[in-house]
């Protein structure tokens, strides 16, 4: 080897040394992010964080690509909730971080752990209005609708940031914390012995609450004294996971259970205890109600008024947000504390002589959920075409039966309001839908989500108004291949596709689509499965296909125009005019 050459691979060999010796912003957080064992990102790529992605994918990590940052972080709030650690959702500036400031708003008020990871435009700039790429104060915007906001600008914060934001995203109630990550950041170099030492393995990030021991005999106390108490489980105790306290704690006190929507599978819905089809009567005849995970919020009519009767109630209610207590009634007994922690406290404290509710309270219950269910046999049997929502969701819940790993996403108005009262489930966290907002949008991003957490497959019933928010969506569950069944059910409108434009000026009606859509050619378009079902029993075979053959898979089912209600069950919130013009 000639001297010139020799010192030619010297200096190629030093500068390989110094490269190895160094690393910058970039990985720091893919670093930072795999050390918390936070592997997954739900993003939409572009500047200032393209990079950013392809580096994540190349170290490992598992970046899903979607079409639109609203519904990456629909997923990043659900994957939030199956897992108990934050979902990541990553975009770019502005325009991309509002879009995904609406996903992260949707965690918090849900109580989901989630990570908004943006990048944004220089601080210099910014803080002068001089004018940036896509500049905006993004941490000023989101403060206000997440449960924290940090910036992160030199390379050896980035470890502390990232632990910080996982700590706000899991401790004490869960919820969505935005983190402002500046383009300059991601260049900045460092020592790489100093930037691994920077890096912070978050240890024991939601540490157990224990309730005070007068607490727990406070509950008890009133527990005691009940004639014919209820258990409503909200979908924080499914978040939990403290299924079998959950269940001792049921089946020990003998009080009959009604499940939230997402706490559905917490016990099988058919379980003896179960008050889920007998709703109206529990709420009404109860006289203590024991709320775990659950908040008196709209969706309990604010634990007042005629769904809840003419006679006073007392509660007990379990969360770890002592400021829940007393949001809208007075709590006999509160109980601030983690569920498990709490549930377990409570099965201590029963002790061996426990009286079990009147069985004249309980039979009555069994009774009338018997009678109910009775009554809705018939009609979940029909074969009409076009399909009802009876005869089409009772298919559906024959499927869901029989295979209880499925995971269910629904989300519409009356799509959202029949399945959720005819669809059983026998498993936990195995049905998700729109939450505490009600809000439309969350279907495909949930979907996609609960296919890449679980690896299960996923059943999505969609409305078509509420498909209409994500479908664009299809194209992601075709690109990489998820196990995910669409059921659309086209109805030609929202609530229902019969409505006029009283105006006679040629335009459609408000609340009116297009007329016999075929939302299947979607999924087609793409490489997927699409199927048109006009009948109860097209649309079993097509979802079993679908489902046993882990296939994308869009069905059209076509449902009668006529059959939905106005806000589904919830009209009430909608105001009507009294004023008629002449």
């Amino acid at each position: 080897m000639t001297n010139a050459l020799a010192a030619q691979t010297q200096d190629a060999t030093a500068e390989d040394a110094a490269a190895r010796d160094l690393t910058d912003g970039f990985h720091l957080i893919i670093d930072a992010l795999k050390l918390n064992g936070l592997n997954t990102i739900y993003g939409v790529p572009g500047i200032p964080i393209t990079d950013f992605g392809r580096m994540a994918q190349a170290e490992g990590m598992r970046v899903i690509s979607f079409r639109h940052e609203q519904n990456a972080g629909n997923a990043a709030a659900i994957a939030g909730f199956l897992t108990k650690k934050p979902g990541i959702c990553l975009t770019v500036s502005a325009p991309g971080f509002l879009n995904g400031l609406t996903a992260l708003a949707h965690a918090t008020t849900n109580c989901w752990p989630m990570i908004l990871i943006s990048g944004s435009s220089e601080r210099e700039i910014v803080d002068l209005q001089q004018g940036d790429y896509e500049e905006m104060d993004q941490l000023a915007i989101a403060k206000p609708l997440c449960k924290a906001a940090y910036r992160i600008l030199h390379a050896e914060d980035i470890g502390i940031g990232v632990a910080r934001a996982i700590r706000a995203a899991v401790s004490g109630r869960p919820g969505g914390v935005y983190l402002d990550l500046p383009a300059k950041l991601f260049g900045q170099v460092m020592d790489a012995a100093a930037g691994e030492k920077s890096l912070v393995k978050v240890i024991d990030p939601a540490p157990a609450q224990l309730p005070g021991a007068d607490a727990v005999a406070r509950a008890l106390d009133v527990l005691k004294g009940a004639k014919r108490p209820l258990i409503i489980l909200g979908k924080g105790a499914a978040y939990a996971q403290a299924d079998e306290s959950v269940r001792a704690f049921v089946e020990r006190s003998g009080i009959p259970y009604l499940p939230m929507s997402m706490a559905k599978g917490l016990l099988p819905d058919d379980h003896p205890l179960s008050a889920g089809a007998a709703r109206s009567l529990v709420l009404k005849e109860s006289d203590v109600v024991v709320m775990v995970g659950a908040r008196l919020n709209w969706l309990l009519s604010h634990g007042k008024g005629k769904q809840w009767g003419a006679e006073p109630k007392k509660f007990v209610q379990i969360d770890i947000e002592p400021k829940e207590m007393d949001s809208n009634v007075e709590i006999a007994a509160p109980l601030v504390g983690d569920i498990g922690s709490v549930l377990d406290s409570l099965l201590a404290g029963m002790g061996a002589g426990w009286q079990k509710p009147n069985p004249e309270w309980t039979d009555t219950i069994r009774d009338k959920v018997d009678g109910n269910v009775a009554k809705m046999a018939p009609r979940l049997m029909n074969n009409n075409s076009p399909m009802d929502y009876h005869g089409a969701l009772g298919r559906l819940k024959t499927i869901i039966a029989e295979r209880p790993d499925a995971i269910l996403v629904n989300e519409g108005a009356n799509t959202l309001d029949f399945a959720r009262s005819i669809i059983n489930m026998s498993k936990p966290r195995k049905r998700l839908d729109v939450g505490t907002w009600g809000v439309m949008g969350v279907g495909m991003g949930s979907a996609i989500a609960a296919a890449v957490e679980t690896g299960h497959p996923v059943l999505a019933i969609e409305g078509d108004s509420a498909f209409g928010f994500s479908g664009m969506e299809v194209e992601t569950i075709c690109r990489y291949n998820l196990p995910i069944c669409v059921v659309i059910f086209n109805n030609n409108g929202i609530y229902r596709g019969t409505d006029s434009n009283e105006n006679g000026d040629g335009d459609p009606a408000t609340t009116v689509f297009v007329p016999d859509a075929r939302y299947d050619m979607m999924m087609q378009a793409f490489g997927g499965v699409g199927v048109n079902a006009t009948t109860p029993d097209e649309l079993a075979r097509a979802v079993n296909e679908a489902m046993d053959s882990g296939k994308p898979t869009l069905i059209n089912a076509v449902i009668d125009p006529t059959a939905g209600t106005e806000s589904g069950r919830i009209g009430n919130l909608n105001p009507q005019s009294v004023v008629k013009k002449k």
